[in-house]
């Protein structure tokens, strides 16, 4: 229609002027747009009024996610049973004051020779180990000096338990109870454990009841924290406070991989930074405590120390891991297998040797008697050696006088397995009574003391001497503490 109407009028152009042919072409033009926008808006309307024809290309509610929520409720469910509270009440050294530690100050006051005494209650937490015989872990802190240890249930039956035995050096203890319907967790793998794979801990943390913590594992065979004699901790971001002690650190499927037993926190509190014992040490130490109520370990008797890449580069071998001898016992096992100082063990029993902590824990794991396979760098060459360990010989140690300013501190030589102990003269701290003067002091188990009233000691016995002309003024200690020096006054 529209095209007949402009020949029409492209016809008449004799008629009309050029001009109001053009305009009338211009309006002609937008009536066509606006007639064809209008058809297409009707069209549209039409379509949204029709019914969908199908709810699968057109939802009208939210889908839903197929499959079950992700949740660790099911094993959490299986392993929570297996882990339990200890409740400890313990009889104490109270705090003094020091000066009640002068005998002056004592005589003139009358004050009791026996320091007062404070009952005292603790939490920790514990791990079902053995269900048949009622064998629980937990640590030695949490039970020392009990009076009394009781055992709270999941299911919240309270039962008392006897100690079995303790081992400080792993600060690991064993508790039995005499109740049915235990469950125990089933061991891990700690070996095989990674960084990053995720673990879960359960514990008792300031008391407030069970409670299940996320993370993963941070690192692995932590040592040279000073928390105790044998190191080699997992380390863990999942969250680990006061009251955890003890208790169980697992991995998703629910397996025991690890006792927990420390934070590193300034505040008391978690930051992040936890450490447990690894099931596979755990294991072994329980054994023997079963069978004999305490750990017996052998003793190969060399100093080691990590091999540095200057040490590595000065011996000419490859700084990969390895523990170099800087010192070898006369007459020892290691004297006796032909060990020598230089030499770098890279390997015990066909295994790997990365690190001179890895070393000394692993020797510390095996009893006196057992044989071991070293294979050791001399001089750029291997060497296979065999030595069998004699037991660890009991340091000769000796109490400081109860009449002086050291009161409750036994004394004795530095152990041979102590980093630089060749080239140090001091006086190992064995142990020191709570509340003693030295305690309130902070002085504490492990410190070499280097000198008394800036005197050198070499034994016990000079230590001794020392205090028989100090009594009644203050003592100057010089020790070592780690790598660090520092001085303690004890008045």
């Amino acid at each position: 229609m529209w095209s007949s109407l402009f020949s029409h009028l492209q016809g008449k152009t004799t008629m009309v002027s050029k001009f109001r042919l053009n305009l009338m072409l211009c309006v002609l033009t937008s009536a066509l747009m606006l007639s064809s926008l209008a058809a297409c808006k009707k069209k549209e309307s039409e379509e949204a009024a029709k019914p969908a024809a199908s709810s699968a290309l057109v939802p009208t509610t939210v889908p839903s996610v197929s499959g079950p929520t992700p949740t660790l409720a099911p094993m959490l469910e299986r392993a929570s049973p297996g882990v339990v509270n200890v409740s400890v009440e313990a009889t104490v050294t109270a705090q003094v004051n020091p000066f009640f530690q002068d005998p002056l100050f004592r005589r003139f006051f009358n004050v009791p020779e026996q320091a007062p005494t404070q009952h005292v209650q603790a939490v920790g937490s514990g791990v079902v180990y053995d269900a048949s015989h009622g064998y629980i872990i937990t640590n030695t802190h949490v039970v020392e000096n009990a009076d009394k240890i009781l055992i709270t249930f999941a299911d919240r039956r309270e039962v008392t338990a006897k100690l079995v035995g303790t081992d400080p050096q792993t600060d690991l203890a064993v508790l039995q109870v005499d109740a049915d319907k235990l469950t125990a967790l089933p061991l891990g793998d700690s070996g095989k454990l990674r960084v990053g794979d995720y673990v879960v801990a359960i514990g008792n943390p300031f008391g407030v009841g069970q409670t299940a913590t996320m993370g993963i594992v941070s690192a692995l065979e932590r040592s040279g924290l000073g928390i105790e004699g044998y190191e080699d901790f997992i380390q863990t971001d999942a969250s680990i406070n006061p009251g955890n002690s003890g208790g169980a650190l697992l991995d998703l499927n629910g397996n025991l991989i690890g006792i927990n037993t420390a934070i590193l926190s300034r505040s008391g509190g978690n930051v992040g930074i936890g450490f447990a014992i690894p099931i596979n040490m755990v294991k072994g130490v329980v054994a023997q405590l079963i069978a004999t109520g305490k750990v017996a370990r052998g003793e190969l008797g060399v100093v080691i120390q990590d091999v540095t890449p200057p040490i590595a580069e000065a011996m000419g071998i490859n700084p990969a891991g390895g523990a170099v001898i800087s010192k070898v016992t006369p007459g020892s096992p290691a004297e006796k297998a032909g060990l020598q100082t230089g030499d770098v063990i890279v390997a015990l029993d066909g295994d790997a040797v990365r690190t001179s902590s890895q070393l000394r824990n692993v020797i510390g794991s095996r009893q006196p008697g057992s044989k071991l396979n070293l294979t050791v760098l001399r001089k750029g060459n291997k060497v296979e050696l065999t030595a069998v360990l004699d037991p660890i010989k009991e340091a000769k140690e000796q109490s400081a006088p109860d009449d002086s300013l050291l009161a409750g501190v036994k004394l004795g030589p530095i152990p041979a397995d102590t980093p630089g102990a060749d080239k140090i003269a001091g006086v190992y701290v064995v142990g020191v009574k709570d509340g003693s003067a030295a305690d309130q002091a902070d002085l504490q188990t492990g410190d070499i003391i280097l000198s008394v009233n800036q005197q050198p000691v070499a034994a016990p016995k000079d230590v001794v001497e020392i205090l028989k002309t100090a009594k009644g003024k203050p003592l100057l200690l010089n020790i070592q503490r780690g790598d660090a020096g520092l001085f303690i006054v004890i008045r």
